[in-house]
C-alpha cells in the first residue's frame, strides 16, 4: 500500500469516526431504553436481538440469500425494462416535436396515477410470479428516467451548437457528440431515482402477493410478531437499495467523468498513457 493510499484511508477513517461513535451511542441508548422498559420490546426489540436475527438469517440458517437474490433480480430487470422504454421514448421525443406532443401527456398521466394502486391490476395481468413484480418496478421507475433524459436532451447550449455547425457537423454528429453527453448527468440522476423506485415496486408487489423475496420474508416475520427478524429483513432491503444505488453511482463516476476534476484528470492521464503506447508501437 502506497503512502498516498494510506493517507486516503486514514483521512476516510477520521471522517467516519464521529459517525461511528454517534451510531454506537444511539444503539446503546436504544438497548438501555428497552432494558429498563421505556420501549416495549415486543414492538421494538433490542439492537442485540436484531443483531442475533441478522446472524441467524445470514450465517446460521442462511435463508436470506435466496430471497435477497429474487428481490434484487426483480428490481434490476424491472429497472432495465423501464429504463429502456423511458430512454427510447425520450430520445424519440427530443428528435420529433410531434412525437413529443403525443407521448408526453400519457407519461404525465402514468406519473400522476399512484403506482401502488396499479398493483392489483398488474398482478391480475402478469400473475403471482416474478412477472408482476418486474412489471410494477418497470412502471414505477419509468417517469423520472423519461423526464430527466428528455430535459437533458432538450437543453441547448447555443454557443457550443454554433461551434459544431461551423465545423460542418451533421445532425447525427451534433446529437451524439453534443446533446447526448450534455444529457448524461441528468440521465444518470434519473436512473439513480428509477433504480431505487424499481426496488420499491418489486417489494410492494411482494407484500401484496408472492411466495419468494425479502418482502415476503418480512411479512411472514411480522405476522409472527417476530419483530427482530422483521427488522433484519428490512435492513436487508436497505442493503439491496445501497448496492443498486452505489452501483449506479460508480457507473456515473466512470462515464460522466468530466464533472469531477479528479476523475477527469485520472481519465486524461490514462488516455495519454494509452496514446503513448500506441505511438511507441
Amino acid at each position: 500500500m502506497t503512502e498516498t493510499t494510506m493517507d486516503r484511508v486514514t483521512a476516510l477513517g477520521l471522517r467516519a469516526l464521529p459517525h461511528l461513535v454517534l451510531f454506537a451511542a444511539l444503539l446503546a441508548l436504544w438497548e438501555l431504553a428497552v432494558a429498563i422498559g421505556l420501549i416495549e420490546s415486543i414492538m421494538i426489540p433490542r439492537p442485540s436481538r436484531i443483531g442475533a436475527a441478522i446472524w441467524e438469517l445470514y450465517v446460521t440458517q442462511r435463508t436470506i440469500y435466496f430471497h435477497f437474490a429474487i428481490t434484487m433480480t426483480e428490481a434490476v430487470v424491472g429497472f432495465l425494462i423501464g429504463c429502456g422504454v423511458a430512454v427510447t421514448l425520450a430520445v424519440s421525443s427530443s428528435l420529433s416535436e410531434t412525437f413529443k406532443r403525443y407521448v408526453a401527456p400519457y407519461a404525465v398521466v402514468l406519473n400522476v396515477t399512484p403506482g401502488i394502486a396499479l398493483t392489483p391490476i398488474i398482478i391480475a395481468w402478469f400473475g403471482y410470479g416474478m412477472g408482476s413484480k418486474i412489471a410494477l418496478g418497470a412502471v414505477i421507475c419509468f417517469f423520472p428516467i423519461f423526464v430527466n433524459t428528455l430535459t437533458g436532451l432538450l437543453k441547448v447550449d447555443e454557443e457550443r451548437e454554433e461551434l459544431f455547425h461551423s465545423l460542418g457537423t451533421t445532425p447525427f454528429q451534433l446529437f451524439m457528440k453534443l446533446r447526448v453527453p450534455g444529457a448524461l448527468p441528468l440521465l444518470f440522476a434519473g436512473m439513480k431515482i428509477g433504480l431505487t423506485t424499481a426496488l420499491i415496486g418489486a417489494v410492494v408487489a411482494e407484500f401484496t402477493q408472492a411466495t419468494d423475496g425479502v418482502g415476503v420474508l418480512m411479512s411472514r416475520f411480522s405476522f409472527q410478531l417476530n419483530m427482530a427478524s422483521s427488522i433484519a429483513s428490512l435492513l436487508s432491503m436497505t442493503v439491496i437499495g445501497l448496492i443498486l444505488y452505489y452501483s449506479m453511482e460508480l457507473l456515473d463516476d466512470r462515464i460522466v467523468f468530466w464533472r469531477r476534476e479528479a476523475r477527469m484528470t485520472a481519465t486524461s492521464r490514462a488516455r495519454a498513457r494509452a496514446w503513448r503506447r500506441v505511438m511507441g508501437d
